[in-house]
């Protein structure tokens, strides 16, 4: 049987594969798992959601399955995924959901859930929720069930805490920010104004339908056309759910994950703020990040794709910063999972701090040309085996020397290979890739 978590939380076609009854019974065995009944303390839960029409179905579903087993659910409406995870802390609940499926489209939906503190559940504790959904159980009754009420100033709370982050004010700048019709549609330019920055929110309307459709982080061009249209300094762009910020500077320029931390990490380390004058980064970030940050003297630890691995390596060494290229950026000091607004503020910030333009800032890297193939196969394994596939790789990386990389890396949900490869130039990047995935689609 397929394994009911996946990289970040329950997810699935909301009313199809994520049903209300999976998501009361699911958010029934998380509460039985994450708090104890002794007494002297009464449960508590933080629920929040993204905009999607879904949501309103599921949260209902979730309070009830919470409600069934003792726990008092508290109700903070749309908010972003980072909001809940603070909340939770916040408010000394004992564990937090958030209903929300981050950058898919809106037909999908997901349940990710927080222990106390606000901190992501480990694989282990994900597979004693899965047991707990078929062990048999006494449900509490009379005053026992627990009870559900809404948080007036969840979102006040949230905000306040985003500026306390912040180690300046933005005054000067002007920026437009593309909510994604989703989770930060209110969050994100109250809290950027509150900071003092003229600000020009777009795709600010969720109607339940439109979250990430064409719009967000994942489609910046609306962005881009805005900022060069209102004379911007920089564009703000987050995902439906807010995990996730990417930039684009005052001509329109994309600036992504490994920039944004390049700027982040060299402020950081003037603010004395950067550990061991080292940061983490995944296998994915680009070669120029590795190039630019050798030359300024900062440290680098790589991990495998994926938060929770940048997440992991944070706790073992005590780094202060940590990220994606995908925009998803982690700063254990001021937050226990990937932030955008905290991230947007931060690299705000130092631009309003400096005086330079975005643009500037992050010109301390330049972005080696990077092509990424997927190649569907009938088995992974097999690829990952392959003699055939190694010496394919091994050529290429010696024609490249160390001006380029080569990575190949299976898909964690589906028969795909990913092929990456980084080369002084597009067309050579290109060139190399398209001949290793032929190599790979050839194997059987």
């Amino acid at each position: 049987m397929a394994r009911l978590f996946g990289t970040d939380g329950v997810r699935g076609l909301a009313n199809s594969e994520l049903t209300p009854e999976l998501a009361l019974s699911v958010a029934a065995a998380a509460a039985r798992v994450l708090t104890t009944h002794d007494g002297a303390h009464r449960p508590v839960a933080v629920v929040g959601r993204d905009p999607r029409a879904s949501g309103e179905m599921l949260q209902a579903a979730v309070a009830a399955g919470l409600a069934s087993a003792g726990v008092d659910v508290m109700q903070v409406g749309v908010l972003p995924t980072p909001a809940v995870a603070f909340l939770v802390g916040d408010l000394g609940a004992d564990l937090g959901v958030m209903i929300s499926a981050s950058h898919n489209p809106m037909p999908d939906n997901g349940i990710k859930f927080f222990a106390a503190g606000g901190q992501k559940l480990p694989d282990t504790v994900e597979d004693e929720i899965e047991a707990a959904l078929t062990a048999p159980v006494e449900r509490p009754t009379g005053a026992g069930v627990g009870r559900i009420y809404d948080i007036a100033d969840a979102h006040d709370r949230y905000v306040a805490h985003l500026l306390a982050a912040t180690p300046n004010r933005l005054d000067g700048l002007k920026v437009v920010v593309d909510c994604a019709n989703g989770a930060a549609w209110a969050a994100a330019p109250q809290a950027y104004r509150e900071a003092g920055a003229e600000v020009i929110a777009i795709h600010a309307l969720p109607d339940g339908e439109n979250i990430n459709d064409g719009c967000g982080s994942t489609h910046l061009d609306d962005l881009r056309a805005a900022v060069v249209a209102e004379g911007a300094d920089l564009g703000i762009a987050h995902d439906g759910d807010a995990d996730r910020c990417l930039a684009v500077d005052a001509t329109g320029a994309d600036i992504d994950g490994d920039q944004i931390m390049v700027v982040l990490a060299l402020a950081m380390r003037e603010a004395g703020e950067l550990v061991d004058d080292s940061f983490v980064v995944t296998v994915m970030s680009n070669l120029g990040l590795h190039v630019a940050m050798r030359d300024a003297g900062v440290k680098l630890r790589t991990t495998a794709v994926g938060d929770r691995y940048v997440l992991e390596e944070l706790r073992a060494t005590g780094l202060a910063l940590g990220g994606e290229q995908s925009g998803h950026v982690l700063i254990p000091s001021h937050a226990t999972t990937g932030d955008g607004l905290l991230t947007a503020m931060r690299l705000m910030a130092r631009v309003a701090a400096t005086g330079r333009s975005l643009a500037e800032l992050a010109g301390v890297m330049t972005r080696m040309p990077q092509v990424l193939i997927n190649v569907r196969v009938t088995d992974k394994a097999t690829v990952a085996a392959s003699p055939l596939v190694s010496t394919a790789v091994a050529a290429v990386e010696a024609e490249l020397g160390d001006t380029g990389r080569v990575l190949l890396r299976p898909s964690g949900t589906e028969q795909l290979v990913r092929v990456m490869v980084e080369a002084p130039s597009e067309e050579a990047a290109r060139t190399a890739a398209d001949r290793l995935a032929a190599v790979v689609a050839d194997v059987r």
